[in-house]
């Protein structure tokens, strides 16, 4: 992530604690919720451990670099917190290549899990990547405005959160809107940002606007995609010549402790 502004008199010094709590609150979720997969066995190491493993590295990495870049700015470290800015504007690429690497390989080898039709989660993985480095890129671009630079990270952030929420939530049982259910509790982040710029100043930054917008944009594109001859068709490319070709686009894969036939979606 870049550098924050270099005029500190554009920002709101009361806006540090709470982006660095926020920050924290984050990674709390994204901690709790891999580490109970990992404690209940439920991992895709199995599935290419050298791939999973960098994905994990990197992905976490870019955990520990958000909290550390709030409290840089929060502790006036500023310089510190330029130097790792471009590190993290680097650290991106590596997101949006390990990223889908690893949904590809999940949709290839037909192990999506069994609460998601397999297109979706194709869909929603790859587009979740894609939109979280476009508000980063963005929050990059306005790095000398404050407001918008550390807002339009947090709803960056704010898309990481779904596969860890997914891991804390009884996904199970919100088939078939396992995704949907998840998406709504990760608004949450974002709407509680919104609050507290009511709550210091009586208006909202715009940047929420914008931010919010992307977001829930994301969602509208994954469904539209998921539901049209352009899902069926990039599922078809994606899973071509692999065990995944087997496995129904628009059908529930079965539970692992069952050989009941997939439930196809009915929305």
């Amino acid at each position: 992530m870049a550098t924050i502004a270099h005029d500190r008199r554009a920002a709101a010094p009361e806006d540090d604690g709470f982006f660095v709590g926020a920050s924290v609150a984050m990674a709390g979720v994204i901690v709790a919720g891999f580490s109970l997969a990992v404690a209940l066995g439920h991992s895709s190491f199995v599935l290419s451990p050298l791939l999973v493993h960098a994905h994990a590295v990197v992905f976490m990495g870019w955990v520990v670099l958000y909290v550390a870049q709030n409290v840089f700015v929060a502790t006036g470290s500023l310089a510190l917190h330029r130097r790792l800015g471009w590190i993290g504007a680097g650290w991106v690429a590596a997101m949006l290549v390990l990223g889908p690497a690893v949904t590809l390989a999940m949709v290839r080898a037909g192990r999506v899990p069994f609460f998601f039709l397999p297109l979706h989660f194709l869909v929603f993985d790859l587009l979740t990547v894609f939109f979280f480095a476009g508000l980063t890129i963005a929050a990059i671009a306005l790095r000398r405005h404050t407001g918008w630079h550390r807002r339009l990270h947090f709803c960056g952030m704010t898309l990481l959160l779904g596969p860890a929420l997914g891991r804390l939530l009884p996904v199970p049982l919100l088939q078939p809107w396992a995704y949907e259910a998840t998406f709504a509790v990760t608004m949450l982040f974002p709407l509680v940002g919104v609050a507290a710029d009511w709550r210091r100043t009586g208006r909202t930054h715009p940047a929420w606007a914008w931010g919010i917008g992307a977001i829930v944009g994301s969602l509208v594109l994954i469904e539209a995609i998921t539901y049209s001859p352009a899902g069926d068709a990039l599922y078809a490319a994606v899973t071509a010549g692999s065990p995944g070709a087997d496995v129904p686009a628009r059908a529930f894969p079965p539970p692992p402790w069952t050989s009941r036939p997939a439930k196809a979606a009915t929305n």
